[in-house]
């Protein structure tokens, strides 16, 4: 999942423990995490598709036997049909979530990976008895804030693509 990013952290390990290497592993897991919070939200999204879809099917199959017990062959007929279009959606979307769980579950096995890495790392930046110039700090810290704004930003983003998503699914559920 993160193959680019631990590539990243592995080149940083390599090239010693200066602060811009710490900058960077910073920002490599920063967008892991952010990586790891949208398989999470995708993950949730199809969670409840699939709950949505069970609760359809249980109210065909309920249908078609209230039909069947009246007798009425015609709604019978189109009640199975109905099921077997609903069955398959579950079958597909449960599929779907084992993916994403598994997707969660390594993304967050890489992050855990790549978070003791970082910790390596930045301990091995300490270790030096020269303390940081206040001009390197600065530079970390206007990174920092940098960083910090993309993070927002990514997340706002994920967050809209999120609400598009919701939106144009109640408008299919509405006929528009």
């Amino acid at each position: 999942m993160f193959d680019s990013l631990k590539q990243t952290l592995r080149e940083a390990l390599a090239g010693g423990s200066t602060p811009a290497m710490v900058a960077m592993m910073r920002d490599a897991l920063v967008e892991a995490k952010v990586a790891v919070g949208q398989s999470r939200e995708a993950r949730d999204l199809a969670a409840a598709q699939l709950a949505r879809e069970r609760a359809e099917l249980e109210t065909v199959r309920r249908r078609g036997q209230m039909a069947a017990g009246i007798g009425d062959a015609e709604t019978v007929a189109v009640a199975a049909r109905f099921e077997a279009k609903h069955a398959e959606r579950v079958e597909m979307l449960e599929r779907k979530l084992a993916a994403l769980e598994s997707e969660v579950a390594i993304g967050e096995r890489d992050l855990d990976e790549m978070h003791a890495q970082f910790r390596e790392m930045q301990s091995k930046a300490r270790m030096p008895s020269a303390p940081a110039a206040p001009a390197a700090r600065a530079g970390l810290d206007e990174r920092d804030t940098e960083h910090n704004a993309l993070r927002r930003e990514a997340e706002r983003a994920a967050r809209e693509t999120d609400a598009a998503a919701r939106l144009e699914e109640l408008k299919k559920k509405m006929g528009r």
